[in-house]
């Protein structure tokens, strides 16, 4: 088990199962030690966990955060895959962005962004700092609340 790995199960956390992607695309596709990860919808075990659209309310909005949060859960996993089975290969994530399912005139997408943000500072400290998008959409795969992508570099 990798460090990062460790941590996420001090957080209570685990990466999710496997599963079938909803379109024809690669997961990921790395070039040299840059990741470029593919959107993860707030998908667990073929389910959508949060449906769109995401509105104002402050429940809804911490429910959102979770929904981004799983959705970095999405993408470690395939990070993990890129990184040949270890996390503690990955040196920093140089840019995510975020897309919410949310009402018109939603104004708080880097909150609900944040819920993917925060983790990877967790687990990779400095490194898990990024250059971010966040943007609110009028609908996503499955109807998904959220879908995060990111671009991840490997030490070499």
């Amino acid at each position: 088990m990798s460090l990062v790995e460790k941590k996420l199960a001090d957080l209570g956390l685990a990466l999710p199962p496997d599963w079938t992607p909803r379109g024809r695309f690669l997961p990921y596709r790395r070039d040299g030690v840059i990741v470029y990860l593919s959107g993860q919808i707030c998908e667990w075990d073929g389910v959508v966990t949060m449906a769109g659209p995401v509105g104002e309310a402050p429940e809804a909005v911490e429910e959102a955060r979770e929904a981004a949060r799983i959705c970095a859960l999405n993408l470690l996993y395939r990070l993990r895959e890129a990184a040949e089975g270890d996390l503690d290969r990955v040196d920093c994530v140089l840019r995510l962005g975020g897309f919410v399912n949310c009402v018109p005139g939603f104004s708080l997408s880097p909150k609900v962004i944040d819920g993917a943000t925060e983790l990877f500072i967790a687990l990779f400290g400095e490194g898990g700092w990024h250059a971010r998008t966040a943007v609110g959409v009028a609908g996503l795969p499955g109807n998904a609340a959220v879908e995060v992508d990111a671009v991840v570099r490997l030490k070499a």
